[in-house]
């Protein structure tokens, strides 16, 4: 098995750092699997770019840079990334202020073994603040469902969501056609609704993924219960016909 952290960035000299060590410190035994971290240094303007030559050039767990000289959207700079990454492998999607959990590749691992033929998993992460304080009372727990239809009726109610706390196959990926190039905002969620329209159900993993850090720069700063209906709208508008198909009423 080999993994792929794929993880686009743009100014982010402050937390990157960190979400690079916190990938170099993922712990494979007793599995046997192998892991690389990929980034795609998206146009900075700060010294993200030079902080990123040295630290791949530094030694420890692979790193590998992509660099883009003209700012993409999130969905372009992750399909970029992707293109380069083994056929026959998973996909773990990073953000640059985030931090992966030591275990969290192990626990995919571990669970690609134990369910042959799944194509991608969901895990559980936890909040921290902008210092990586516990935030308590704000964990994500993903939900069990029997079908992927019942997965999104629940995520066009609004009930339900996922982001950065999965794992998926490149197979997969490519089956479903990649991120979207063109929407500017919760391009990941789309993804993963288009693998429900698959009929690729996730499987459920109750370990912890990563932190999820929240900071004054967030790229989700704004993103309130109207912003989040207006992005459902758009995805659910992108894949009407077979929504409607599955009686599932638009937000």
């Amino acid at each position: 098995m080999r993994f792929t952290v794929i993880t686009p960035t743009h100014n982010r000299r402050q937390f990157l750092p960190e979400a690079v060590a916190s990938v170099r410190a993922s712990v494979s035994a007793p599995l046997d699997f192998e892991f690389e971290h990929l980034i795609c240094e998206n146009a900075s303007t700060d010294d993200t770019a030079v902080w990123l030559r040295e630290a791949a050039g530094s030694g420890g767990a692979p790193l590998r840079v992509v660099s883009q000289a003209t700012k993409l959207l999130p969905g372009p700079a992750r399909n970029l990334l992707i293109q380069d990454t083994p056929a026959d492998g998973w996909l773990v999607p990073l953000d640059d202020d985030d931090l992966l959990l030591q275990r969290c590749l192990h626990n995919y691992a571990d669970l690609v073994q134990r369910h042959p033929g799944q194509a991608w998993f969901v895990a559980d992460f936890l909040r921290v603040d902008e210092e990586k304080r516990y935030m308590p009372g704000e964990d994500y727990y993903a939900w069990k469902f029997d079908t992927p239809t019942d997965m999104l009726r629940a995520i066009f109610r609004a009930e339900h969501f996922i982001q950065g706390n999965v794992c998926y196959s490149r197979a997969l990926f490519e089956e479903v056609g990649g991120y979207s190039e063109e929407i500017t905002m919760a391009e990941d969620l789309d993804l993963y609704v288009r693998f429900l329209l698959a009929g690729h159900l996730p499987v459920l993993s109750p370990h912890i993924s990563h932190l999820h850090r929240f900071h004054t720069s967030n790229v989700s700063i704004g993103v309130d219960a109207d912003k989040h209906a207006n992005d459902l709208r758009v995805i659910y508008d992108q894949y009407a016909g077979q929504l409607q198909e599955l009686g599932i009423e638009r937000p």
